[in-house]
């Protein structure tokens, strides 16, 4: 196995100094390239991440270089995240994505369904925390830009997350990414960020807050109230992917109706646009579309949006987006 140069260790955090980075969270069959492409021209995350790799031992992903070019644009560097459950497995998989061009590596200890044949893999790793030791400081070893975790408060003891705090610290990655539920939670009640304001306060790391930005309301409270480094946008994202310029008061925070009639147009537009140049046919395309319009709630265009569901090629989508106003 490879070691890096240790004059190249320590934290390359994938954001400027002194800037409250807005993320895109990774989401499992969502923020694929395309989507990432699109959100690159919309609502301009600071930094993006991928969908989950899996590792396993004998499965060993194929990181090609094309993959960090495509999703990954100058202004918006990319976090290429893992998720598995053998430690060796992991690093030599963390080398390989480098060796691709990856910068960023970031452990998912997130995922509440997380299961690879009989091993636990995600979330459902808090359960064993005893190996996450080895885990981490492996992967340390081997990450020469920066190394963090996404994770959950705790498997299901929501103050767990307390007692991991020192390890972390001690394996020695650069940011943690803290979604304030508990695995067996799932994504039920609602994200406890005095739980973020809590471990914000207690450790040295930076910490990014995920879970129930909604609106750019709840984000500017999350920055002004918790002492957090960041946040990290995902469903309210995909509803609204100017959510981030928001955010940065760029735009309204409170848009009207024809404001947000022509946002759905040219998202969903450049969506489907994108998509039919990655996945195979109209059926496989708006597929892959529905995940997306099952997180957009605007009761305003409700109707529509349960016509957009429904249609089964890609004409008739194009045709009722045009008459969303």
């Amino acid at each position: 196995m490879l070691h890096p140069d240790p004059s190249l260790s320590g934290a390359r955090l994938p954001w400027s100094d002194g800037q409250k980075p807005l993320m895109l969270a990774p989401m499992q069959g969502l923020t694929n390239a395309a989507l990432r492409e699109v959100f690159a021209g919309l609502g301009r995350p600071d930094v993006l991440f991928t969908e989950f790799v899996r590792v396993a031992p004998g499965r060993m992903p194929v990181f090609a270089a094309r993959q960090w070019a495509a999703g990954s644009p100058a202004a918006a560097p990319l976090v290429v995240q893992l998720i598995g459950h053998d430690g060796s497995s992991l690093a030599t998989a963390a080398q390989a994505a480098q060796q691709a061009g990856a910068r960023h590596i970031n452990l998912n200890l997130g995922c509440p369904h997380g299961r690879m044949t009989s091993a636990s893999v995600g979330g459902n790793l808090l359960a064993q925390p005893e190996r996450l030791v080895s885990m981490l400081t492996g992967l340390r070893k081997v990450v020469i830009g920066s190394f963090s975790v996404k994770l959950r408060a705790g498997y299901d003891d929501p103050g767990q997350i307390f007692s991991l705090l020192p390890m972390l610290e001690d394996a020695g990655i650069d940011f943690l990414i803290l979604h304030p539920r508990t695995v067996t939670q799932s994504y039920a009640g609602q994200a406890d960020h005095a739980i973020t304001a809590a471990v914000a306060e207690r450790t040295c790391l930076p910490v990014i807050a995920n879970g129930d930005i909604h609106r750019a309301a709840d984000g500017w409270q999350l920055l002004d109230q918790t002492g957090v480094a960041g946040l990290m946008l995902g469903r309210g994202a995909i509803a609204d992917p100017l959510l981030f310029e928001r955010l940065r008061r760029n735009v309204s925070a409170k848009p009207n109706r024809q404001q947000r009639a022509a946002l759905l147009r040219r998202y969903l537009g450049e969506v489907a646009d994108r998509y039919a140049g990655l996945f195979c046919g109209d059926t496989q395309v708006l597929g892959k579309i529905r995940e997306i319009l099952k997180l957009i709630d605007d009761p305003a265009f409700a109707k529509i949006i349960e016509k957009l569901k429904k249609c089964r090629n890609l004409e008739l989508f194009n045709a009722l987006l045009a008459q969303l106003e």
